[in-house]
Formats: C-alpha cells, structure tokens, sequence
C-alpha cells in the first residue's frame, strides 16, 4: 500500500475520494436490497412450481395408478421438441427464462394402448413443462445468489473499508498539517523573541 502523503493536496484528494465513495454507496446499497428483494421472488417462485409438481405427482398417483403397470410401455411417450430460453436483464443480472417449448407426443396406436394413456401422456406433459420450468427457476435464484454475493461484498468494501480509511487518512493529514502550523507559529514567536533580544542587545 502506497504511503499516505502528509499535504495539503493529499488532503484535497483524500475529501474527494471520501465525497465519492459517500455519492456511491446509497446507490449501490439500494440496488442490494432490490437484489435481496428479486432474489426473494425467484425462491417463492421455486416453491410455487415444486407445489405445482408435488400436487400433479399426487394426481398421477391417486387418479392414474395403473401407470406403473410394466405391461404397458409408457417410456418416451413425451419428449422436448424445441425449448428457446431467453435472457432478460434484471438489476444488471442477465436471468433465463423459458421463452418456448413444445413438446411431442409419440406416435401410437390408439387400440394397442388403453384409454388412460392418453390422460397419462398429456400429465406426463404438464410434469416436463414444470421440470423444464424449475430448472430455470433454479438458475435464475443461483444467478440472483451470486449477485447478491458479490453487491454486498461492494457495499462492504465501501462501507466498511474504504470511507473508514479515507476518514482516517484526513483526520491524520488535519492532525499533521495544525501540528505543522502549531510549530510554526511557536518557531515564529521564538525567532521574533530572539530578535527583539539582539536588537536590544545592540
């Protein structure tokens, strides 16, 4: 760290810097807690979609047990077709989200299967839908966490390091600077007293 220069200049640089980080800091305090607040919203949108799946789950269970029956080949009865995400920017954070998807049906014999898979494959549809939807959902929270993260290490760097050292640094110039004038006057007074002494001396 570079030695603190004991100035005037100094000074004037050291309150410039201190207006600064004080200009910056609300701003950047305000944008953490809209951070906090999003982030916030992204969890209880998770939550929101994990219900979602528990109750389809429980649909599933309770309305359609003979899906579990291995007689009947229900694997890769649905599949993703096309998913487009896309990017929006919040806070400065670039999150996805699902912008399109289209899912495909496999093809089968209506008569080879009974009629509950056709109930099946379209709840098996609502479940990759929401699968596809948590994924991105839990992106989106881990983007909005390191964000979070990395604004309040700013925020602390400011708060806590920065405007206390620059603080610091004037107070130590101020002290430097009227020790430097106490001295001063003090060596003025001696001169003049020595002064008057020899001019009475002579």
């Amino acid at each position: 760290m570079a030695r603190l220069a004991l100035s005037k200049s100094s000074l004037s640089v050291q309150n410039r810097r201190l207006k600064t980080f004080e200009r910056y800091l609300p701003s950047l305090d305000l944008k953490r807690r809209q951070l906090i607040a999003e982030r916030a919203k992204a969890a209880r949108a998770i939550g929101v979609t994990e219900r979602e799946i528990a109750a389809l789950r429980e649909q599933v269970e309770s309305g359609l047990p003979m899906g579990s029956n291995e007689e009947v080949n229900i694997e890769n009865l649905v599949r993703i077709a096309h998913l487009d995400l896309g990017e929006e920017n919040v806070m400065g954070v670039r999150l996805p989200f699902v912008s399109t998807i289209e899912l495909k049906q496999a093809d089968y014999a209506l008569l080879a299967k009974p009629e509950w898979v056709d109930n099946f494959a379209w709840r098996m549809q609502e479940m990759l839908r929401l699968r596809v939807r948590i994924q991105v959902e839990r992106r989106r929270l881990a983007l909005l966490d390191e964000a979070v993260r990395t604004i309040t290490q700013r925020v602390n760097l400011f708060d806590k390091v920065l405007i206390p050292q620059a603080r610091d640094n004037i107070r130590r110039i101020r002290i430097f600077l009227a020790d430097g004038e106490r001295a001063a006057v003090v060596r003025a007074k001696i001169a003049k007293g020595k002064r008057a002494r020899e001019a009475a001396a002579s």
